[in-house]
């Protein structure tokens, strides 16, 4: 992809150098749109039978799973740190 805007790019400024030292020249014309004329026609007619849906609640019963917590008491890991201004060892010369 780079190596392909580089050949862009190259190939612009090789453009601009041509056109700078009067070796190229565009002349042109000017030109006008063309005229359209739209007559007639229909569009098309199209028929589509579609389901209905009805949306509502109702009641029912239904079963329920409760979920409870008990405490325990495990063993987990920790870690500490002691940052310079809380050790109490002397500064390394």
């Amino acid at each position: 992809m780079r190596a392909l805007l580089v050949l862009i790019g190259l190939a612009a400024l090789v453009v601009v150098g041509l056109m700078s030292f009067g070796l190229l020249t565009f002349n042109g014309t000017a030109g006008s749109l063309p005229t359209v004329k739209l007559e007639g026609g229909s569009a098309p007619k199209v028929k589509a039978d579609m389901a209905t849906i009805s949306v509502g609640t109702e009641n029912k019963t239904i079963e329920v799973p409760t979920v409870g917590t008990t405490q325990k008491t495990i063993t987990v890991p920790t870690v500490k740190m002691n940052t310079p201004s809380s050790n109490s060892a002397a500064p390394a010369q």
